[in-house]
């Protein structure tokens, strides 16, 4: 697959998820966006649906990692970057595979009860947010070394917003947190694809169909 289509995965993935999650979110019986996590709608009656959107998003991800990897060839985070996002695309692949544990009385009737599983999705899910912290941390020094100040100062406000803000109201963390992941997978999604246009305006000057400006 060529560099350009891996880097313009990202593009499909953010937006794909939550407009997914979402729309079972407002649809399914008991599920209160105000008290349950987006992971809980892979539990019960029609859960794979979620699970498939961890996985897919997942994929889609590690696609874009391979973009990076092939076309951060110079500078600061050629090498941790592509990694990175690569964790990160493993722990969403993982908190698909291994399901939450039921919570606030969703499904209803299910004990709340840790299991094995739930566990694993935790920790997943905590790998692939520590993982998306230090890509935010590491655009922001390309961008500073870039002399892109307002790039580097959004990434850092970005990774400040997505440890923070889940946290700032505890009974709100339900809301919040996708707001968070919103932010910080789009902005590795733009990063992504502003390298994908870099890379086709290069492409283009080499064979004459773009003249320098």
């Amino acid at each position: 697959m060529k560099t350009e289509k891996l880097l313009a995965a990202g593009i499909l993935a953010t937006p794909m998820f939550f407009v997914v999650a979402l729309a079972q979110a407002f649809t399914k019986d008991g599920f209160d966006l105000r008290e349950h996590m987006i992971s809980q709608l892979a539990i019960g009656s029609h859960g794979w649906i979620q699970i498939a959107n961890f996985l897919v998003t997942g994929a889609l991800f590690a696609l874009v990692a391979a973009g990076l990897h092939r076309g951060l060839t110079t500078g600061i985070g050629r090498v941790w970057a592509p990694r990175l996002v690569g964790v990160f695309a493993a722990g969403m692949i993982g908190a698909g595979v291994f399901v939450c544990d039921p919570y606030r009385g969703y499904p209803a009737g299910a004990a709340e009860v840790m299991t094995w599983h739930g566990t694993l999705h935790a920790v997943f899910a905590s790998v692939a947010g520590l993982a998306l912290v230090a890509v935010m941390v590491i655009l922001a020094r390309r961008f500073r070394s870039e002399q892109r100040t307002g790039a580097a100062v959004l990434s850092i406000v970005i990774a400040v917003v997505y440890v923070v803000l889940p946290v700032s109201v505890p009974a709100l963390t339900s809301i919040t947190f996708p707001i968070a992941s919103f932010l910080a997978w789009g902005w590795v999604a733009v990063f992504a694809a502003g390298l994908r246009t870099e890379r086709v305006v290069q492409s283009a000057r080499r064979s004459g169909q773009l003249q320098p400006a």
